[in-house]
């Protein structure tokens, strides 16, 4: 295709104007293109250049070279020169040569723009007769050449690793910032754009927009922006990265971004190549890295054994084979470009289309192989030990060796497994999972005479987690032919622990337990299931580890020892060891008695919760009378982390009797099932009456408080009732000597409010309610008339609303909160009611009140009566809304209150 061109510069006098303007322009190119060129084609010269240059200062003034994006999604590529003055003699011109590529288009060929530095095409005029000549390709100039960009690279090693992490940050994400490339000529800046544009995946590699210099970097649009040490400082400015490499001094410090680290040494190592065809995946660049010599740092290594791992199955022995070598020989200190081959005639761009080979060695793996076991990698790994990426790179080793072994000649993971196996031991990290013939004989009998001291010393510290690590160290002496026997009674202590552990239990198991119970868990906020309860309460089965099963089987020191361990911890947590065990396999079978570790291995079949508690301790084998902690155990592990309702905490209390709960410690337990049921638990007043029966002289004052009030809720509406219910109620509440929780007392007042409000109340229960000003009892008050149910029954009986007028209407200025609710309940639900009841039903209101006393059937009319007058009844008797009510009615004549609108 032929490409659209642009020339910019100062021109005499045209038809176009004088000045800075566009001598020359394609056809077809639109005028909205050309104002927005025009902003992005600007030169200034730097600050600390002649004023007045001659032909060869000229030549050192840095070029602009530009890849931008347009509005429209399109691109502009243009190269900006200072040429000294203009056609009046004024200094301070400038040419700018551009070329325009539609949105969706890229450079003939599939280049890449930067290729496109100092090429021959770019022009330093505007042709003379004013008419671009046709461009159908931008040849390369040839400068940017692999030797040379390699040359480049090693000499600004130390900021190659930031600089491609910050790359791909800005690449990946067009507002995370700009990149500001500090050089003292605008060439390295082109270069700088090369090595990005190698490392970067092809399609992100041709939307990178850059520039090689600018004066003002804050002005540039694009994502790198060069610049020269005069040029206006960023550094201060969060937006910029800048990196700035005309000083000595270089960024210190290693940088966490492993792709970035491994493009540096790739780099480094003269070896652009290897960025062909391969994906922004750190994991294969690595490893292509590895096969071709290139020394890594561990993180990296650790990348290209996990992609290894996942891609095994795909790669040939020969790949596989390099791969392993690579991962097993100790890295280098740096993998340089020295002795590289390299062809001074070759021109630098990324190919599209080739692919190294997979066993490929080249210089810097000849270096890697003259170092041996030996060289300067301690050093390496101290300078990395604050990433901590050797214990990951141990991991991926492992991870890559389980994926090998066994699926390919042993010569090819042979190597690997005596690497893990010694980094595993020594080094306490993974250890592998090998076979007898993963090991040479020789390497076998070597291992074995170099690893005992430290496999006994494994199995017998007592700070080393086990985490299945013991059983790992088992395992490995037994493949050696180590004797441990004299350990496994210890081992098994710990074993135990670390079988039922888990880190959101707490200390479970921290510690071996010494015989306490421990205290009962906190039970969950009422209405909130617990844990498993929202499981079903169904605890998820975790199987045994093979070894595990095999040591309990074949030694039974460590069997018993095992068991009276896992004992001791299933009776202190029951659902923690059950989370652990339950349906695990561990053959409690083979070894009589521990009835707490019985009843957490065995899994208990669906049913109700009183049926799967009579299983669990069918299970024990122990009576409770017997054994009271069993029941303990039982309970726990049947409401795990939650308590039985009300009936069920009353038929375990009296199934079993006080006495068993006291022995076993279960006593508060159910006195929390009372204090913290939810209200529309029925049960829970007798369960009150039967815990002040059985632990009379054993409540705390709170807890003795809590109870009178769930019984006395329980007697409200019934014959047993009595009198004085607000009063009494106020005083159990009052009078206690530690706070009643808040809901036995939610549940109280609530059911004290329904009392209230049933069809006839006694005036001094009405009285007390109103003059009390127990905040949360006449909220109760105020939620229970407001709900439907007292509306249903407003609109469907007059005499219940006979009765809520004089209920609502009395006793005005008792209490200002009394007034309060009374008048809203009067404005918000009764008045409502009553202007939509029928005739009948309003003359049979007012002959109710009528019986009570012409006064409460005056107040009525009054107050019912729409219009002014009615209002002022209404306050006169005392009755009105709320002050902050700004409701109208019809008929309302005095101007809402506050200002509020009619």
């Amino acid at each position: 295709m032929t490409l659209a061109q642009l020339h910019y510069t100062s021109a005499p006098p045209g038809p176009d104007g004088s000045g800075f303007r566009f001598t020359a322009v394609s056809a077809g190119v639109p005028q909205g293109l050309l104002r927005e060129a025009e902003q992005l084609i600007g030169y200034e010269p730097p600050r600390d250049c002649p004023a007045r240059p001659d032909a060869e200062q000229l030549k050192g003034f840095p070029k602009a070279f530009s890849f931008s994006e347009l509005a429209d999604g399109g691109r502009l590529l243009s190269r900006s020169v200072y040429i000294g003055a203009d056609y009046s003699g004024r200094w301070g011109n400038f040419h700018a040569h551009a070329v325009h590529l539609p949105s969706g288009t890229r450079l003939p060929d599939g280049v890449l723009p930067i290729t496109a530095w100092e090429s021959p095409r770019w022009a330093d005029a505007t042709p003379p007769d004013g008419r671009p000549a046709p461009v159908d390709r931008i040849e390369p100039s040839g400068l940017l050449r692999k030797d040379s960009l390699v040359a480049f690279a090693v000499s600004r090693a130390g900021w190659l690793a930031p600089f491609f992490a910050d790359l791909r940050a800005v690449a990946a994400d067009p507002g995370a910032g700009q990149i500001v490339l500090v050089e003292h000529d605008s060439a390295d800046v082109a270069q700088w754009i090369a090595l990005a544009c190698a490392v970067l995946p092809r399609e992100q590699a041709h939307r990178l927009t850059f520039t090689t210099y600018t004066r003002r970097p804050q002005q540039a649009r694009q994502q790198l922006v060069g610049a020269l040490p005069s040029s206006e400082s960023v550094a201060h400015d969060h937006r910029y990265r800048v990196h700035d490499c005309t000083g000595q001094q270089q960024p210190s410090g290693p940088v966490t971004d492993t792709w970035a680290e491994v493009c540096a040494r790739i780099w480094r190592a003269g070896r652009p190549d290897l960025f062909h065809n391969t994906p922004d995946d750190v994991g294969q660049l690595a490893a292509t890295a590895l096969i071709a010599g290139v020394g890594l740092r561990p993180d990296a290594r650790a990348a290209a054994a996990r992609w290894a791992a996942d891609n095994a199955g795909a790669l040939p022995d020969e790949t596989l084979t390099a791969l392993v070598a690579g991962l097993c020989a100790v890295p280098p200190a740096g993998s340089g470009a020295a002795g590289y081959e390299r062809s001074s005639s070759a021109v630098w761009e990324p190919p599209q289309s080739t692919q190294a080979a997979p066993g490929a060695r080249g210089p810097a793996h000849d270096e890697q192989a003259r170092q041996g076991p030996g060289g300067s990698a301690r050093d390496e790994h101290a300078s990395l030990s604050a990433l901590g990426p050797v214990g990951d790179e141990q991991a991926a080793l492992a991870a890559l060796l389980v994926r090998l072994d066994g699926q390919v000649p042993a010569v090819v993971s042979a190597p690997l497994a005596a690497r893990v196996l010694v980094s595993g031991v020594l080094g306490k990290g993974p250890l592998p999972m090998l076979r007898a013939g993963s090991l040479t004989p020789r390497a076998h009998d070597d291992l074995a005479r170099d690893l005992a001291p430290a496999l006994r010393a494994g199995l017998a510290d007592p700070a080393q987690p086990p985490a299945g690590r013991p059983l790992a160290l088992l395992r490995v002496a037994d493949l050696l032919d180590i004797d441990c026997h004299d350990q496994l009674p210890e081992l098994a202590g710990r074993l135990a622990r670390e079988l039922v552990s888990d880190p959101s239990d707490g200390p479970a198991g921290a510690s071996e337990p010494d015989g306490d119970r421990g205290p009962l868990p906190t039970p969950p906020a009422p209405g909130q299931p617990a844990p498993e309860a929202r499981h079903g309460g169904a605890r998820p089965a975790v199987g045994c580890p093979p070894a595990l099963l095999d040591a309990v089987h074949a030694h039974p020191g460590l069997r018993v020892a095992l068991f009276a361990s896992l004992n001791a911890l299933a009776a202190a947590e029951p659902p923690a060891v059950a989370r652990a065990l339950t349906g695990s396999g561990l053959p409690v079978g083979l070894q009589p008695g521990f009835p707490h570790l019985r009843m957490c291995v065995t899994p208990v079949g669906p049913g109700d919760r009183l049926a799967r508690f009579r299983e669990v301790h069918r299970i024990a084998g122990v009576s409770p009378l017997a054994d009271p902690a069993v029941l303990r155990t039982a309970l726990h592990l049947t409401w795990p982390g939650e308590l039985p309702t009300g009936l069920e905490a009353s038929l375990l209390l009296n199934e079993l009797g006080s006495d068993t709960h006291r022995a076993a410690g279960t006593r508060d337990l159910l006195i929390d099932a009372a204090l913290a049921a939810p209200p529309d638990d029925r049960d829970v007043p007798a369960l009150a009456v039967d815990l002040l029966r059985c632990f009379s002289t054993e409540l705390r004052p709170g807890q003795r408080a809590a109870l009178l009030l769930l019984e006395f809720a329980g007697l409200l509406g019934t014959s047993g009732e009595g009198e004085e219910w607000v009063t009494r109620a106020l005083n159990l509440k009052n009078g206690a000597a530690e706070p009643v929780p808040d809901t036995v007392v939610d549940r109280v007042f609530q059911v004290l409010a329904w009392r209230l409000l049933e069809a006839q109340v006694p005036t001094t229960e009405l009285y007390a309610l109103a003059r009390s000003g127990e905040s949360q009892l006449l909220a109760a008050y105020e939620r229970a008339g407001r709900s439907d149910r007292v509306g249903d029954r407003l609109r469907t009986s007059p005499a219940y609303v006979a009765a809520r007028f004089s209920d609502w209407s009395a006793f005005p200025g008792t209490h200002p909160a009394w007034d309060d609710i009374r008048n809203a309940l009067l404005t918000k639900v009764l008045r409502p009611v009553v202007r939509a009841l029928p005739a009948e039903d309003q003359t049979e209101v007012e002959t109710v009140l009528g019986r009570a006393g012409r006064g409460r059937l005056d107040a009525y009319r009054a107050w019912n009566r729409p219009g002014a007058l009615g209002r002022l009844a209404g306050r006169l008797s005392g009755r009105g809304r709320r002050a902050d009510q700004a409701e109208v009615w019809p008929g309302d004549v005095e101007p809402p209150t506050e200002g509020g609108r009619r």
